[in-house]
């Protein structure tokens, strides 16, 4: 009798999984296309990601991707004169924000360009992605993309710190003579990079530990699987 309830268990899970075993190939599971699994597990994760950092002091509220002051605004390892003319308690706060809201003029323009790369991800090894870390699918998005974020970004990044709260970075400009704009907005660029993928990382993490809450079918068979 219990090897009958078993038996019918699992013909009941193969006909459940069916539909989805009708995809393009994948040698541990014949039929099933793991690749398109980890393509819409990039997809779901950085429309997530991207929807939080876009929104409102997006990139200030958030816990894993608020960008620092560089030391150039007086952040950590700036010098003491330039931390004693900057760091009072309102004026940081200001300046953070201005510094955030700058961030996420530059992620607007990142967004597209992850989605694209996304879609034309090259993946050697999808059963390897599947296997691996809470962020194995990002961090393979973020080699295969490089820096390219970055320059991409320079634009927006620029036009945030020169117009959203123009006083705020004049008067820290004023303050702290000598600062190089361009090599400031590299240097937010260079951050906002690094907030983007660890944003979207975190979702890949939060959607491999509950594949079913996204709804998807391929997500909870594939991820539901490998864990």
């Amino acid at each position: 009798m219990t090897a009958l309830i078993t038996d019918r268990r699992m013909l009941l899970s193969g006909l459940a999984l069916a539909p989805l075993l009708t995809l393009p190939g994948c040698a541990s599971l014949p039929g099933f296309s793991m690749s398109d699994a980890i393509r819409e597990l990039l997809t779901l994760s950085s429309q997530r990601a991207f929807a939080l950092l876009l929104q409102p002091n997006g990139f200030y509220d958030s816990q894993v991707a608020r960008i620092d002051l560089p030391p150039q605004l007086g952040g950590a390892s700036a010098s003491s004169i330039v931390s004693k003319v900057l760091m009072t308690g309102a004026f940081k706060t200001r300046l953070t924000r201005q510094v955030n809201s700058a961030a996420a003029k530059g992620a607007e323009r990142a967004a597209p360009l992850v989605a694209d790369a996304i879609r034309t991800i090259s993946i050697a090894d999808a059963a390897a992605i599947v296997r691996g870390g809470p962020t194995a699918a990002t961090d393979l998005l973020e080699r295969s993309m490089g820096r390219s974020l970055v320059g991409a970004m320079f634009p927006g990044i620029d036009e945030g710190l020169r117009l959203a709260d123009n006083a705020v970075v004049t008067e820290a400009l004023r303050a702290a003579t000598g600062i190089d704009f361009r090599g400031l907005v590299q240097d937010i660029g260079d951050r906002t990079h690094d907030a983007i993928y660890r944003a979207i990382g975190h979702e890949e993490a939060a959607i491999r530990a509950n594949p079913r809450e996204t709804g998807s079918p391929l997500l909870t068979a594939v991820f539901g699987l490998a864990r």
